[in-house]
């Protein structure tokens, strides 16, 4: 059970949350939740943004980093920093980002298609880590486009080179976060990956579906990504469900509202009032989704800039107020479908091995 990370989303403050809630809820913590991606350039540069995203609270085991990285250099680097200066426990890499500002540059879902280049990072971040307790893993998607699935191959290469576990999101990048998740294709990889365990992504918003993708394609873990927006309570229930433990309540508004204000704090905690404030403003619209909050209040909230008025604000809300019916499903960006924007001739030459220039760049991730 994995908290898949989400730019501007996967702080410090949400993961604590996140396993506060489970803790509190099932008595123990079984979720591993991974840090905002990071670029192994950047780490290695340490660039003061990038040092501050790898931040991870002082109880926070096992800390779990996703590594961006296009060039077996910098990710030999990045991985050997983590491990000599301890900044982490684990090391994922992402190869899952449909952003068009990076496939166009030959990074993110770009990068399986080259098979040989995408063997030689995944190489590198093993032999950095060698001799060590970092365990490796990756995480893709099924292709670029329904005409260039790479996921077997993908899948194929990171276990020979020692990645411990891979990762997919059932969806190609063309898809970006339109449609549904194949899961089909999960089960597919699991067929064609048999010595690391296998992980599925993707349409995972309720514990019960977290159970049918596990039964439907064998899968051994899930990845939670958009389905915990608004709602980082899901990993305790999906704790419970993959457990056999009863499940947790679903929240009424007062507990929500008590867990807004706590999300809050730590966003102050960790970025200072004035930033905490700003980045709790896009969560409130996902923890209110269906909730009976009228349209002045919630306006009221966007543009909330203090903790005390956070405070004063939510605690105007009709605390009795059951979780809605509708406050399930998706949440966050879906879009369209799109053509995958890629460099020149990208697709002539599936094992050149050129790093790809300028491609290392900050992005959201998939």
């Amino acid at each position: 059970m994995v908290l898949a990370p989400m730019a501007g989303v996967t702080n410090v403050a949400f993961r604590t949350l996140c396993r506060e809630l489970e803790l509190a809820r099932t008595g123990t913590v079984s979720g591993l939740y991974v840090c905002e991606m990071v670029t192994a350039r950047a780490l290695v540069e340490r660039h003061p943004v990038t040092m501050h995203m790898t931040t991870f609270g002082p109880d926070e085991s096992p800390r779990s980093m996703q590594l961006y990285t296009v060039d077996p250099r910098y990710t030999y680097e990045a991985a050997k920093m983590i491990v000599e200066e301890n900044l982490a426990d684990h090391i994922d890499m992402n190869f899952g980002c449909p952003v068009p500002k990076v496939t166009r540059k030959g990074g993110g879902s770009a990068i399986p298609y080259k098979r040989t280049l995408f063997r030689k990072i995944v190489a590198a971040a093993v032999r950095a880590t060698e001799g060590t307790d970092v365990p490796v893993t990756v995480k893709f998607r099924i292709g670029i486009d329904d005409e260039h699935h790479t996921h077997l191959d993908a899948g194929r290469i990171a276990a020979e080179e020692g990645a411990k576990a891979v990762a997919l999101h059932a969806r190609t990048a063309s898809q970006r976060y339109s449609g549904h998740a194949d899961w089909d294709e999960i089960a597919r990889l699991k067929e064609h990956v048999t010595d690391v365990p296998v992980l599925g992504n993707g349409d995972i918003f309720e514990p019960a579906d977290a159970v049918a993708m596990m039964q439907r394609t064998g899968c051994d873990g899930v990845v939670i990504g958009r389905g915990c927006l608004g709602r980082p309570w899901l990993f305790a229930e999906l704790a419970a469900e993959l457990n056999g433990l009863p499940a947790p309540a679903a929240p009424t508004l007062g507990e929500v509202a008590a867990i807004i204000v706590r999300h809050g704090e730590l966003l102050a905690d960790h970025h200072g009032e004035d930033k905490g404030m700003r980045e709790i403003r896009k969560h409130v619209a996902w923890y209110l989704r269906g909730f009976p909050a009228g349209s002045d209040l919630r306006q009221r909230l966007s543009l909330v800039t203090t903790l005390p008025e956070l405070r004063d604000l939510v605690a105007t809300l009709p605390a009795e107020a059951p979780f809605p019916d509708d406050g399930h499903g998706p949440r966050g960006r879906q879009g369209s479908p799109a053509k995958v924007a890629l460099p020149d001739g990208w697709l002539d030459d599936p094992d050149e091995d050129v790093v790809p220039a300028g491609a290392e760049v900050m992005h959201s991730g998939g």
